[in-house]
């Protein structure tokens, strides 16, 4: 069962799926947004050529744990895809997924233009891992 995650912004959607054994995950590519129906398009393309089954996407969380107001737009955007593809949509905490990417292209030596290239799918690749590993471990 192949599913998607997504590190969802204001500028762009960072894209990545997992393996059909649902065991790794792998970025895919960036949305850049310009309207709701165009990202909304786009994610059905992606859902309907990998044979996704469920959404995994980014909560954004206060580091005390709390919902902030970037994390009620993720919530309010779950619902969107809930309702736009009938799949079942997981919110994952995604702290510092962000920060852990551009570290992780710091330390391969990545050019600061290919890092702003690739920050957004690298932070839905770890958010994705990270939700395939807690599962393996259930």
């Amino acid at each position: 069962m192949k599913i998607l995650g997504l590190d969802y912004g204001d500028r762009k959607i960072g894209v990545a799926v997992s393996d059909a054994f649902g065991w790794t995950a792998q970025g895919l590519e960036v949305i850049v947004r310009r309207k709701p129906d165009d990202d909304l398009r786009r994610i059905g393309e992606i859902i309907k050529e990998h044979g996704v089954e469920e959404i995994v996407i980014g909560l954004p969380k206060n580091m005390n744990g709390t919902i902030g107001p970037r994390g009620e737009i993720s919530r309010s955007y779950a619902e969107v895809l809930k309702q736009s593809f009938g799949l079942p949509v997981h919110l994952w905490d995604e702290r510092l997924s962000t920060v852990s990417a551009e570290r992780t292209l710091l330390e391969a030596d990545v050019s600061r233009k290919k890092r702003r290239q690739v920050i957004d799918k690298m932070a839905a690749t770890i958010i994705l891992q990270t939700y395939l590993d807690y599962q393996s471990r259930r």
